[in-house]
């Protein structure tokens, strides 16, 4: 049971990073000013190139997140899963402490959830 609630964290994490890649890399310039309001509007344009590198690095998050289910070994699984997880948490972790607060709840806590019930899975 805890297998499949970490695994249900695994596919939300790897959800949230594909909408990242597409707000950043897609949709910069006209989803992305509702969603970072606090961003100044005349900036959006100009970092539209960053925003869509950025955006790229979240999708191979998310690509590695989708890869981990995938894994036929059940402890390469946990262990690919578990390295793009803490991939995940120290990106929202440090986008929390530099950026906003919310990306710690937004990324980093989902990405930590997974990470403690792997952990609670493997050595139970």
């Amino acid at each position: 049971m805890i297998l499949l609630i970490a695994k249900f964290f695994i596919v939300l994490v790897a959800i949230l990073h594909l909408y990242f890649l597409w707000l950043e890399m897609f949709a910069w310039t006209t989803k992305a000013k509702k969603v970072f309001r606090k961003f100044p509007e005349d900036l959006f344009e100009p970092t539209k190139t960053l925003a869509a590198n950025q955006g790229l690095y979240n999708g191979f998050l998310a690509a590695g997140l989708i890869w981990s289910l995938l894994i036929q070994n059940a402890d390469w699984q946990v262990y690919v899963a578990l390295f793009f997880l803490a991939c995940v948490a120290v990106a929202g972790i440090y986008g929390a402490a530099t950026a906003s607060k919310k990306i710690f709840t937004v990324q980093a806590l989902p990405a930590l959830i997974g990470i403690v019930l792997l952990l609670t899975h493997f050595f139970l």
